[in-house]
């Protein structure tokens, strides 16, 4: 119990913005990230966070690769850093469902390939929820692109 008390205000004051078109995902993440501290903001479309962004700015992002188009997680990313003021970078994980329902695979392990996806983190969904958690630490601490895509566990 200790342990979870210690974590429940890890993140407290801090604001997520999390985009998925998937319900149950959304649900819940938002759990889970309250449980830890923080203040969730959900969108269920590029669109719909696009929205949110001109009222209130997260410290972090959590978004979906494919929702209302293939490409729209692609899309929010660079629409979060062009809004991101200078010296405050919002850092952005991106999660995908692509390799479990396709088997094609993508990462932004290389300098090429995070200059034009312009996450910070790319996770395979599903997600296991301490991964995340070690990727929202990280990127919180100032420490970015140091990890390349984080895979799911198969079953």
């Amino acid at each position: 119990m200790e342990a979870r008390s210690e974590n429940a205000n890890r993140f407290l004051g801090k604001r997520v913005l999390l985009v998925d078109d998937d319900p149950d995902f959304v649900a819940q993440e938002r759990t889970l990230l309250e449980l830890i501290g923080f203040e969730v903001q959900t969108a269920a479309s590029a669109k719909e966070a696009e929205l949110l962004l001109v009222d209130k700015m997260p410290d972090l992002a959590i978004v979906d690769l494919m929702m209302e188009h293939p490409d729209a997680g692609f899309a929010l990313c660079h629409h979060i850093k062009h809004m991101s003021k200078p010296g405050k970078e919002i850092p952005v994980i991106l999660v995908s469902g692509v390799a479990a329902k396709t088997g094609l695979e993508f990462d932004a392990a290389t300098e090429e390939e995070r200059s034009w996806v312009k996450a910070d983190a790319m996770l395979a969904k599903p997600l296991r929820f301490d991964q995340l958690s070690r990727e929202i630490s990280r990127l919180l601490n100032g420490t970015r692109h140091s990890a390349p895509v984080a895979r799911a566990a198969r079953p």
